[in-house]
């Protein structure tokens, strides 16, 4: 029985491990796609496709939605899109390997976003990951001077709308059916993605083999089931487990863009990302998975 329940854990954690390299070429895919296409109507592409599939496969549970349901995922649904949002309109300004691990800033955010709400002060942990992560941004972005660019900046700026989105949900989904929650959340962003780019941009006359790939990527493997293999595999290995393994997307995304974009890191920005990468580490894990044992003091 130890050794069923030992398999599963190790399955989940490859599993996870998929689903962060998965979203790592995520950033790649976005990267590509904005070659020949713009910003909003790749977010249009991306969730109208993972939504009408999960309304596919879910379909039976769609007639139990309630108007608060639709109400609380439609807020949460604006929070994803305005982090995509910056995400993806940043991508065209900077690079994919820096859009990553600005990205992922995200998790050192949310301790202090859940303190407005639940007036629980962030620990030393989140303190110090927060000194960490402003070190690794300036190392990362700063250039001869204390001007960020507008990619960066906008990056920056998703990071802070996908961590208001990380705490709705925590908030949420004690009291809602997550996965109602999620058909809403990716139908509200589709629909606000759709009225952006017909007022905003251009629609695209044509799409070459690579965009169409990439879009299918996007909205098949890095969206919609990334997704339900996360939710899957989660239910089979701890949280801390979770954390760390999903803190490589970053990682994995810096790579593939070197790999496959010729992205050029100095010295400077891989010692920032690694200063991030130390940062995500200590918020999301507390450095549990070392173990220490406290030493107790005994009077001889």
């Amino acid at each position: 029985m130890i050794n069923i329940v030992r398999k599963k854990s190790i399955l989940a954690d490859m599993s996870l491990l998929i689903v962060a390299l998965v979203w790592g070429g995520g950033f790649i895919a976005v990267k590509g796609a904005l070659d020949t296409i713009s910003p909003f109507y790749i977010m249009a592409i991306r969730f109208s496709i993972s939504v009408l599939i999960m309304l596919l496969v879910f379909r039976k549970k769609i007639k139990f939605i309630t108007k608060n349901d639709i109400f609380i995922g439609t807020i949460v649904g604006i929070l994803l899109f305005l982090g995509f949002a910056a995400q993806t309109v940043g991508m065209k300004y900077t690079t994919a390997g820096k859009n990553a691990f600005l990205t992922g800033t995200n998790v050192v955010i949310v301790p202090f976003l859940y303190w407005i709400i639940s007036k629980k002060r962030p620990d030393a942990f989140s303190l110090i990951s927060a000194f960490l992560c402003f070190i690794g941004i300036g190392m990362l972005t700063l250039d001869g001077g204390i001007h960020i660019g507008l990619g960066d900046g906008l990056t920056l700026l998703c990071a802070v709308f996908f961590a208001a989105h990380i705490v709705s949900v925590g908030f949420f989904a004690k009291k809602f059916d997550v996965i109602l929650l999620v058909i809403i959340q990716l139908g509200v962003s589709a629909i606000l993605s759709i009225i952006a780019a017909l007022i905003f941009e251009p629609i695209p006359h044509s799409l070459n083999s690579s965009t169409i790939f990439a879009l299918g990527y996007l909205g098949i493997f890095s969206t919609m089931l990334a997704f339900v293999v996360q939710n899957v595999a989660q239910k089979y290995t701890t949280s801390t487990h979770t954390a760390i393994i999903l803190c490589l997307e970053s990682v994995f995304g810096c790579i593939l863009s070197v790999i496959m974009l010729h992205e050029i890191f100095t010295s400077k920005m891989v010692l920032g990302c690694l200063t991030i990468f130390l940062a995500i580490i200590t918020t999301e894990t507390k450095w549990k998975f070392l173990n220490f044992k406290k030493i107790k003091n005994t009077n001889v």
